[in-house]
């Protein structure tokens, strides 16, 4: 396990009110935007195993059909806890919609909390890399995951997701005409919103409704 003396506060409402000051000044399409999404806010998942099973079953899939999922799953077991999961077992999770693949993983996972294996409390005191490396040494859980888990779990104000779809959509949208940007362009433009890229990630999802949080 990685250590670290460092410590990396969450985003916190007054730091996202001074977020929205300084994209609206930095970047006039994030002006926009502010204006016409910003009465609501990034919320945090609370628990670290609803987060990291959330974004697992949202690999790859819609926000949609991933909240269509989650549903059931909620529906299944009551609450989402690493307990309920596995009791649970592969087979009521794949009845819920998860694939055989994510239904290991997110039983795996949920195992992993149960035995200790997995501690939690040291990545709030992490650089983001650093968390995304613990992370990604978990089965199913790649870059992308551990992305969310810093925005959604961790409020962290400075992840910018560039494999994420809905963010390049909503950037092809709004920065390139319609026609698809490189990842070097996405850094380019993102450079504007430093060191607030979570938060105008967030803006770029509130302005196609398709917010992986909901």
């Amino acid at each position: 396990m990685l250590q670290s003396r460092r410590t990396h506060n969450a985003m916190t409402p007054a730091k996202w009110q001074q977020a929205l000051s300084a994209l609206s000044r930095q970047d006039p399409v994030l002006k926009r935007l502010i204006k016409a999404h910003g009465t609501g806010r990034l919320r945090r998942r609370r628990d670290p195993f609803v987060a990291l099973s959330r974004s697992i079953i949202g690999q790859q899939l819609s926000v949609k059909a991933a909240q269509s999922i989650w549903l059931r799953l909620v529906d299944m077991a009551g609450t989402i806890e690493p307990e309920t999961i596995v009791a649970s077992g592969i087979g009521q999770l794949r009845e819920c919609g998860l694939s055989a693949n994510k239904s290991a993983y997110v039983l795996e996972l949920a195992t992993h909390f149960l035995d200790g294996t997995i501690d939690t409390a040291i990545w709030r005191r992490l650089a983001d890399e650093e968390v995304i490396q613990e992370l990604t040494r978990l089965k199913g859980i790649g870059r992308w995951t551990a992305e969310m888990f810093l925005i959604f779990h961790l409020l962290r104000p400075n992840v910018l997701p560039l494999d994420d779809a809905g963010l390049q959509r909503a950037m092809r949208l709004h920065y390139g005409e319609g026609k698809a940007l490189s990842r070097p362009r996405m850094r380019a433009i993102a450079q504007h919103w430093q060191p607030w890229c979570s938060v105008a990630t967030w803006f770029m999802w509130r302005s196609l409704d398709a917010d992986p949080s909901t």
